[in-house]
């Protein structure tokens, strides 16, 4: 459900409001009972729950990859110049 923001003609009272996009807009303040409008928002912005999210929570790490792939070239090596070699 989006969030409306409404401001009082009279007063000058803005307030927000949860409301369904079928539902009625206000038309009366609640504070001076006069005519209000419903302001045009620039939406709302990406709501995250939870503990946190972080840039580095789906990160590859390129060093360990490149590493790892150091290692297996010089495995790979090493067993060619064994079988070379017998």
């Amino acid at each position: 459900m989006p969030t409306y923001t409404y401001q009082c003609k009279s007063c000058g009272h803005k307030y927000d409001k949860l409301q369904s996009i079928t539902a009625e807009p206000d038309k009366i303040c609640p504070e001076c009972q006069g005519e209000v409008e419903r302001l045009i928002g620039g939406g709302a912005g990406i709501v995250f729950k939870g503990s946190g999210f972080y840039v580095t929570d789906y990160k590859k790490n390129s060093n360990n990859n490149s590493k790892n792939n150091s290692n297996t070239q010089n495995t790979n090596n090493q067993k060619a110049e064994a079988k070379s070699s017998a």
